[in-house]
């Protein structure tokens, strides 16, 4: 009596414990996962940091930031001479010493520096520049669907542990329903103790499967409210979905040539192809002559204590051109060469990733159609273990199987379960990653 107490207390903890729940949720917010991404999109850490990076990268991409406009400095200056002076003059040898002498000098002007032409080395920089920029966008999208990737796939992931909490739910109440047939029968007589004991350590074990369970939906909860910045990571999660939604229509001809026209990854190394030519061009550059202007407007005082004259002003405007070139660089030709090795790297890399995305690619279409088929045939295995559980459990209550007998077949359909939910969960992150892949990913958002 004192163990059936223990059970009952057990039953009306798990009871308590899933009313608290459900009063919990039903105060959440219901979302689905474009909400859930929208919501990540915008307040996401990491986001918001690549999205400032991407800024910096555009406020460099400037005229002046590459060279091309002047400079205009403003300069003002004083300058004061205390000297003591001794003069001899040449022809008479007469000494004349002239004692805190005070002379003074103020300057004030403009100056316009110019490189006009540098060897292109300035277009260069620009482009550089300028594709830089467009790199930082190719990150902020790499993060992006780096993001939605993840987000979806936990989404998804919270699904697939509720479904598996709401099966262990039902192997529970299955292992309760046998607990009463299994203790009614014992005290008429019709089942021995045992079979009563061991019905009560299924039940047992099947509660606290459950307990556990809830561990894992409360760590996905929490892992979903970090990626969408939510700082009371605790906070409930009501999802709009309730099963998980696998798509059997990709073709794979399709994902390869989106996969050449759009992956993000494919466009950086691009981008770093451009950029290491680019390097090379400006090592080019050296070659040609480079032409500077430079002018200045200002005026000048000067304060003379013992001249004959006493003071002096001038106000004008001076300009000058320089034109010059590099003859000899120790350094040139070995950069050049690096620079060339640079870009034939760059290019190799390029062919290698595309070899790499393609390889992935593959491998994930197979598993994908792999994981479809499975998908299909525990499908049919649900629909006969269930069967067999109802048949068992019929036989059971007239006490033609044994407890054992009924376990068996009770283990056998929750493995079919769970063997579907893996299914589901498995084709449905191939189905992400091709999309990623792909860059198709952002068709979660639609």
């Amino acid at each position: 009596m004192k163990q059936k107490g223990i059970c009952m207390k057990r039953i009306i903890y798990i009871t308590i414990a899933c009313a608290f729940l459900s009063v919990s949720f039903a105060k959440a917010q219901v979302l689905t996962l474009k909400e859930c991404l929208e919501e990540g999109l915008q307040n996401n850490y990491s986001l918001r940091i690549i999205h400032n990076e991407e800024q910096i990268s555009k406020n460099n991409a400037t005229l002046g930031n590459a060279g091309y406009l002047p400079t205009l400095d403003f300069s003002a200056g004083y300058t004061g001479n205390l000297d003591n002076i001794e003069t001899k003059a040449r022809a008479t040898g007469e000494i004349t010493k002239n004692n805190g002498v005070y002379d003074q000098t103020v300057n004030v002007g403009l100056n316009l520096n110019w490189t006009i032409f540098d060897g292109f080395n300035i277009s260069t920089t620009y482009k550089q520049l300028k594709e830089l920029e467009r790199q930082g966008e190719t990150n902020t999208r790499i993060a992006i669907e780096d993001f939605i990737a993840a987000l979806t796939s936990e989404y998804y992931n919270f699904i697939q542990q509720k479904i598996r909490l709401k099966n262990f739910h039902y192997a529970m109440s299955l292992s309760k329903e046998r607990l009463r047939i299994a203790e009614a029968s014992h005290l008429v007589g019709k089942f021995s103790g045992l079979d009563y004991q061991q019905a009560k350590v299924d039940f047992n074990a099947d509660s606290a499967q459950y307990i556990k369970q809830q561990e894992l939906l409360h760590s996905s909860r929490i892992q979903l409210n970090e990626l969408m910045a939510n700082n009371n990571v605790n906070q409930n999660i009501i999802i709009k979905d309730s099963t998980i939604d696998v798509h059997s229509d990709l073709q794979f001809d399709d994902l390869w040539n989106s996969t050449l026209a759009t992956n993000a990854s494919l466009l950086k190394a691009d981008q770093n192809t451009v950029l290491a030519q680019l390097d090379y061009k400006k090592i080019n550059s050296r070659n040609y002559p480079y032409l500077k202007l430079n002018t200045g407007y200002g005026y000048t005082f000067n304060k003379y204590d013992i001249n004959a004259n006493s003071r002096r002003g001038e106000l004008g405007f001076n300009a000058g051109i320089t034109v010059g070139f590099n003859i000899f660089d120790g350094n040139r030709r070995r950069e050049k060469r690096n620079a060339s090795l640079a870009f034939k790297n760059r290019r190799l890399e390029r062919q290698d990733l595309e070899l790499a995305l393609r390889s992935d690619l593959s491998n994930l279409w197979q598993a994908y159609r792999n994981n479809l088929q499975l998908l299909n045939l525990e499908r049919q295995n649900l629909i006969t273990a269930k069967d067999n559980h109802d048949i068992a459990m019929d036989r059971y209550i007239q006490g033609d199987l044994s407890g054992f007998e009924v376990r068996e077949t009770q283990k056998s359909l929750l493995d079919a379960e769970e063997r579907i939910l893996s299914a589901e969960y498995n084709t449905k992150l191939c189905e992400i990653s091709l999309l990623q892949i792909s860059g198709k990913i952002t068709k979660y958002l639609e």
